[in-house]
């Protein structure tokens, strides 16, 4: 997977890189596999396996690809970068499965192929 991100200035390559993965294994977790059941009541689950969490050894290399355009108003030329990658990352697997199969997926998380909605 390609993750490429404005983020202005990079003052700090490695922190930039890893809130960068660390959003898009964010955004793959909520594409693929997590869920929240609040069938309970409101309650979350007592046991943190039951959310579905993607673990890391599901998770595709991931590239980050810097692009910097300085910000003429953020300090020394900086963007925020905050979860900017978890924003694309379900659309893009949904467009990708989409592409697959020509079936739109609206729901989180998408239906595989030959499953629900």
């Amino acid at each position: 997977m390609i993750a490429a991100h404005d983020a202005g200035r990079v003052v700090n390559p490695a922190l930039f890189r890893g809130q960068v993965v660390g959003a898009v294994q964010m955004g793959l977790g909520y594409a693929l596999s997590e869920t929240l059941p609040l069938d309970t009541g409101g309650q979350p689950p007592h046991r943190l396996r039951d959310l579905r969490l993607l673990p890391m050894d599901h998770t595709p290399p991931i590239e980050v690809r810097v692009i910097e355009v300085p910000d003429p108003l953020g300090p020394y030329g900086a963007k925020g970068v905050g979860e900017v990658g978890l924003v694309p990352t379900a659309a893009a697997v949904a467009a990708a499965f989409r592409a697959y199969d020509g079936r739109r997926r609206t729901a989180l998380p998408l239906a595989p192929v030959g499953e629900g909605a």
